[in-house]
């Protein structure tokens, strides 16, 4: 560690800046590390995510149709009640 320049005093420091929420991570360290998502999982998440965007788009499509169908019924229901004419 020494070879390195890792010395106990910086562990001990990283350790209370951890604790004290001062530690953050330096942008684009953690991808494949032991603190983020594998790219497996990634993948997997935006297939995920792929596969219920189209399920909201189709849900959406379906309420759309709901509420027409519904308008259409009740202007159906107004012009067959008796008198209306």
């Amino acid at each position: 560690m020494r070879r390195e320049g890792l010395y106990s005093s910086l562990i001990t420091d990283w350790r209370r800046q951890h604790r004290e929420g001062s530690l953050v991570a330096t942008p684009g360290r953690s991808e494949g590390g032991r603190g983020g998502p594998s790219r497996s999982e990634l993948e997997r998440l935006r297939q995920e995510n792929e596969r219920l965007r189209t399920k909201l788009a189709k849900a959406q499509a379906v309420i759309e149709v709901q509420g027409k169908v519904h308008a259409l019924l009740e202007e159906i229901s107004r012009s067959a009640e008796p008198g209306t004419e």
